[in-house]
């Protein structure tokens, strides 16, 4: 069974970099046709996707977020990685990190990120980690 776990500071100070490590046990990262995806979650609001990094190691981004998001992953480790740069306080949130599985088109010979649903109920997630963003 896989199981992610999140890791990083609690408290980011504004303009800062957001660095937050995703570790993962029970399967690889390199397993074809699964999708690793950060989301957050801020105070009051919804499910927010944030990134995903592919089996492939390629990368996909909210456009919201695309000038100040990077996600790598360290395939020694099972490990992916969340950075957030230049943030506002708004960016306080739980963050997460979860595993999906891509979308199979082309008759099956294609394969790609799967549509997001703000909902915890698909794919695989970790439990979370608080992050505020305040001096």
């Amino acid at each position: 069974q896989v199981q992610l776990q999140e890791s990083g500071p609690g408290l980011v100070k504004p303009s800062q970099t957001l660095s937050l490590t995703c570790t993962v046990s029970g399967r690889s990262i390199t397993t074809n046709y699964y999708y690793w995806s950060w989301i957050r979650q801020p105070p009051g609001k919804g499910l927010e996707w944030i990134g995903y990094i592919a089996y492939s190691g390629s990368t996909y981004y909210s456009p919201s977020l695309k000038s100040r998001t990077s996600i790598s992953r360290d395939t020694s480790k099972n490990q992916f990685t969340l950075q957030l740069s230049s943030v506002p306080p708004e960016d306080t949130g739980v963050y997460y990190c979860a595993m999906f599985v891509g979308e199979f088109y082309g008759s099956g010979y294609g394969c790609r990120p799967p549509p997001f649903e703000p909902t915890t109920s698909l794919g695989s997630w970790g439990q979370g980690t608080q992050v505020t963003v305040s001096s």
